[in-house]
């Protein structure tokens, strides 16, 4: 009977032929799914890490790794947790060289550019993600206080009413509703065309709602930021933690807790003709307060974990897009939460036309940065629940 080096070694040897390296190239495999495929062949002989997440069973449901869609699916399953990093006898220095978190997340990049709609936004996104991040957020900035400042209404005094706390005195409620239901159509449209074709790539089966539940439980919950044992992902010094899960809690329920107080406010406003602004205890402030503080904790701790991390864990080439979209999400509360504190002084017209401005570039790159991998892995999650309830093929080949 083969010892695990040895068929470790094999699968290794399978990988780096010259066979599956010209295989590879003519079904379009990139260079980075080809190291995917590399380690999943390795791990496929292994199987060590299979309880730790969703990955590694639906990887020991596949004998080749020569699929393009599988290798993107499989990709976008993974959490970029470490745990299988941090466990693996053939990580590095070995001479094996298998990090399957890295591997994996250079794959999912190069997912959201290949289905991102306009694909020339996200092929420019990818290359420039920091500087066009920050150059649509400042120009519109600027155009907003360059339209209120020809108005004559950038510096009015509180007192003089209707700007207190009055939004709408500065940009008529018709003009803000038609601004940001442009952008949010487009952002909304963008990503479900994007991930409509990864959607149809990936050929999953029917949804049953047993399997919608399953995939909606395990991504609302973050279940495979738990390294399969309910402690956490690995730290640098592979000690256990839960921040980087609690920080994505903190960050992506502070964002919805502010889309509701939105939708609410925008409820009060066309259903029962109640005008902004509303009082500090009203449930349109109340709900964006606390938004808006998860929104500054959230960000501001997973900048923090992304300024620390090893470059082993992640793709590092990401580091500044994904501090990129992570500072946007920091300054839209930021100047959200100023614009509450300060909305019946001076500084309200210039703090909305910043809050907007940001708002609107935030949501402009929402397809192409990192929010979209939130919505890639939730489609990847649905497939695994569908497919973990299907015959597995293999097992039937065997019998």
């Amino acid at each position: 009977m083969q010892s695990l080096e040895s068929l470790a070694r094999e699968a290794q040897n399978l990988a780096g032929s010259t066979e599956h390296s010209i295989s590879w190239h003519k079904k379009g495999i990139t260079q980075n799914e080809a190291e995917v495929a590399r380690a999943l062949q390795i791990c496929n002989a292994c199987r060590y890490c299979e309880g730790f997440c969703a990955v590694f069973p639906a990887m020991a449901r596949r004998l080749d790794f020569d699929n393009k869609a599988d290798l993107n699916y499989l990709a976008n399953l993974c959490h970029n947790c470490g745990a299988c990093l941090h466990a693996c006898q053939y990580a590095p220095p070995h001479e094996f060289m298998v990090n399957v978190p890295q591997a994996m997340a250079k794959v999912r990049m190069e997912t959201y550019t290949d289905f991102a709609w306009p694909a020339s936004l996200g092929k420019l996104y990818k290359n420039n993600g920091v500087t066009l991040s920050l150059a649509t957020a400042f120009g519109l900035v600027l155009f907003l206080v360059l339209t209120i400042l020809s108005a004559g209404n950038l510096l009015s005094q509180p007192q003089s009413a209707p700007l207190a706390g009055n939004f709408y005195a500065i940009f008529p409620h018709n003009t803000l509703a038609l601004m940001f239901g442009v952008v949010f159509g487009f952002a909304v449209l963008a990503l479900g065309i994007g991930v409509r074709r990864f959607w149809k790539e990936i050929t999953p089966g029917q949804a049953t709602q047993e399997a919608m539940s399953e995939a909606a439980h395990n991504a609302l919950k973050l279940k495979y930021l738990d390294g399969g044992h309910g402690e956490g992902c690995n730290d640098e010094d592979d000690r256990f933690t839960l921040r980087r899960r609690r920080f994505h809690h903190l960050t992506f329920y502070g964002f919805m807790l502010c889309f509701a107080a939105t939708s609410v406010a925008t409820l009060y406003h066309y259903l029962f003709g109640w005008q902004a602004p509303y009082g500090y205890f009203s449930l349109p402030v109340i709900l964006g307060t606390v938004g808006g503080i998860g929104l500054l904790v959230g960000p501001a701790g997973l900048l923090w974990l992304n300024l620390k991390r090893s470059p082993l864990h992640g793709d590092a080439e990401q580091k500044p897009m994904d501090r990129a979209f992570i500072i946007l999400l920091f300054l839209t509360s930021l100047t959200g939460l100023g614009l509450l504190v300060w909305r019946e002084t001076s500084a309200m017209p210039l703090l909305l036309a910043v809050h907007l401005g940001i708002v609107m570039a935030l949501f402009l790159t929402l397809p192409y940065g990192k929010f979209a991998h939130g919505i890639y892995r939730c489609a990847a999650l649905l497939k695994w629940s569908i497919e973990k309830r299907q015959p597995n093929k293999l097992s039937l080949g065997s019998d």
